[in-house]
């Protein structure tokens, strides 16, 4: 099993950017796909963006592509969310997860393992 921990959520304003970062333990990021999700008050948690296993190839969300970038780097077992020209809308608890599933790659009900996650403000 792996355990998650995120990092660097706090308050913004419009147009600056954040990095987020998991730190995974125990079994090896590298062996699983990773993701990034956000869950904005009084709405369903929402896929953002993910990395398959070897970090060659990634999927981001419509809503946030061209803004946010995901990372990672498997040497320091961590995860990242490099999330640039940040907007309101953005204002979320941001979580990480992992999974070993198979199956669509945006469905969050196929992650076995989460973090506890980060809440990252994004003022006007």
């Amino acid at each position: 099993q792996v355990q998650l921990v995120e990092s660097g959520g706090r308050l913004v304003q419009a147009g600056d950017s954040l990095r987020l970062s998991c730190a995974a333990s125990g079994r090896s990021l590298s062996s699983y796909t990773a993701g990034w999700f956000r869950q904005a008050p009084g709405k369903e948690r929402e896929f953002v963006a993910v990395i398959i296993r070897t970090g060659i190839s990634t999927l981001v969300a419509d809503s946030v592509k061209g803004r946010f970038t995901i990372a990672r780097d498997n040497a320091k077992n961590t995860l990242y969310l490099q999330m640039n020209s940040l907007k309101p809308e953005d204002t979320a608890v941001y979580y990480c997860a992992a999974r070993s599933a198979v199956g669509s790659l945006t469905t969050a009900e196929l992650y076995n393992y989460w973090g506890q996650g980060t809440q990252v403000t994004v003022s006007s």
